[in-house]
């Protein structure tokens, strides 16, 4: 899971690549804005990733082949109506970008370029979310692998041949995406079925269209919906005013974000784990199991994030320059990389108890944690260090990712002082 996931920020390094040598801020403050607002709607689709995981590794706990194929199909079912919502409220998200940010046209018109191009990878994209999901309750730790591969590699592979050989700049990395995502679709449809027909489950189970369980699955969705909206406006927050900062704060910034997304998707690997052994276990009734995952991931978590720190605070410079040679955003960055250093340590305990708490399908829990986080350690920090501006919003970023892990961390010990962790 840690392989594969590290595939995803990759891609994004890549794509900051190469628009970062096209020789201008703009291009790359474009991309920047346009791609932060699809992942930020992405992302606020991944509870549909997170809820299969923690339902289908509970159901996987107890051998319940029926269930596994109604759950794979009733959130196939949602993830397309999401995607479809998306696409048909494009016209009026391309105007809060231009609100929100107030960043000036060039910018504007190379995010509104690449925006209007991959929202319509959103099907995809999200049914994608879903079949992972399902992948990883089921404990196919290879499937993610090698869908993610084929993912980033298509879409690494078009993006140096759209924006470096046939010209195609901005526009080019958002093709490359699109096709990427849509060849992923056909080939995670063809590892759920070959993995379905393995473990004996018929995946023409009748009865699946149940209103009351779909009523239920909405009802989790929706509070880890919450969690993931408020996570995405502190990060859309970043972007926006770092937007108003000006270009080559953002354009700084999207070079520093790919740090902190390496980070994130490593981390996110070990999570994923803990999602299904937890799931598993509490499935199987076992709080032993449950207390036996959370050591292990918390130790290599631990190691992890030790290991992101040292290697950014002696490789972190080199690694601005090789992604983009405007020398005004090399300085820039290079002034805040010390924020970057101190943040895999600062946000480990974050993304590993996300995976737990997914596993135990706590999903009220981690919507909690994450508003208070948000309001006193994101916004709360910000309101009091505004004047700081970007050194501002990297402390409120700071601070965010350490008080979600401190609040989770807290809950859990709740939980297991009042066994409560089977509930």
């Amino acid at each position: 899971m840690i392989l594969s996931n590290i595939t995803v920020p990759l891609l994004g390094i890549v794509d900051t690549a190469v628009i970062g040598h096209l020789g201008s801020a703009h291009y790359l403050a474009g991309i920047a804005l346009g791609s932060a607002v699809i992942s930020i709607l992405f992302w606020l689709a991944g509870f549909l990733r997170m809820s299969t995981t923690g339902l289908v590794a509970q159901a996987y706990g107890q051998n319940d082949l029926t269930q596994l194929a109604a759950l794979l199909k009733r959130s196939l079912v949602l993830s397309c109506f999401v995607a479809v919502l998306l696409i048909a409220l494009s016209p009026l998200i391309k105007h809060a970008i231009a609100f929100l940010s107030a960043a000036n046209s060039d910018v504007l018109t190379q995010a509104y370029q690449y925006f209007s191009i991959r929202i319509f990878s959103a099907p995809a994209a999200l049914c994608n979310l879903v079949l992972l999901g399902w992948m990883l309750g089921m404990h196919y730790g290879r499937g993610p692998f090698y869908l993610l591969l084929v993912t980033n590699i298509t879409n690494i592979v078009l993006d140096i041949y759209f924006v470096v050989y046939l010209d195609w700049a901005v526009a080019g990395a958002a093709w490359a995406s699109l096709i990427a995502d849509y060849t992923a679709l056909v080939f995670a449809v063809v590892l759920v079925i070959k993995l379905a027909k393995k473990r004996g489950i018929k995946l023409s189970v009748p009865g699946w269209f149940s209103i009351t369980k779909i009523a239920n699955l909405l009802s989790l969705n929706r509070d880890i919906f919450i969690r993931s909206f408020i996570l995405q406006l502190c990060f859309s927050f970043m972007t926006f005013y770092g937007a108003r900062i000006g270009e080559t704060t953002l354009a700084a910034n999207a070079v520093l974000l790919n740090f902190l997304m390496l980070v994130s998707f490593a981390l996110d690997g070990i999570a994923y784990a803990s999602e299904a052994k937890v799931g598993h276990a509490k499935g199987q009734q076992s709080v032993k199991n449950i207390e036996l995952w959370v050591k292990i991931s918390v130790f290599w978590g631990a190691l992890f994030a030790l290991a992101y720190s040292l290697f950014f605070a002696i490789f972190g410079r080199y690694i601005i320059t090789l992604l983009t040679n405007v020398p005004e955003v090399i300085t820039t960055a290079t002034l805040y990389l010390p924020w970057i250093i101190a943040l895999p340590l600062l946000a480990m305990s974050c993304f590993l108890f996300d995976g737990v708490f997914v596993g135990l399908t706590r999903a009220k829990a981690m919507r909690n944690s994450m508003l208070l986080s948000a309001s006193v350690g994101f916004f709360g920090v910000f309101a009091v260090f505004h004047q700081w501006e970007n050194n501002g919003l990297w402390l409120a970023m700071s601070c965010f990712m350490l008080m979600r892990g401190v609040t989770l961390i807290v809950k859990y010990q709740k939980l297991k002082a009042n066994n409560q962790l089977l509930d």
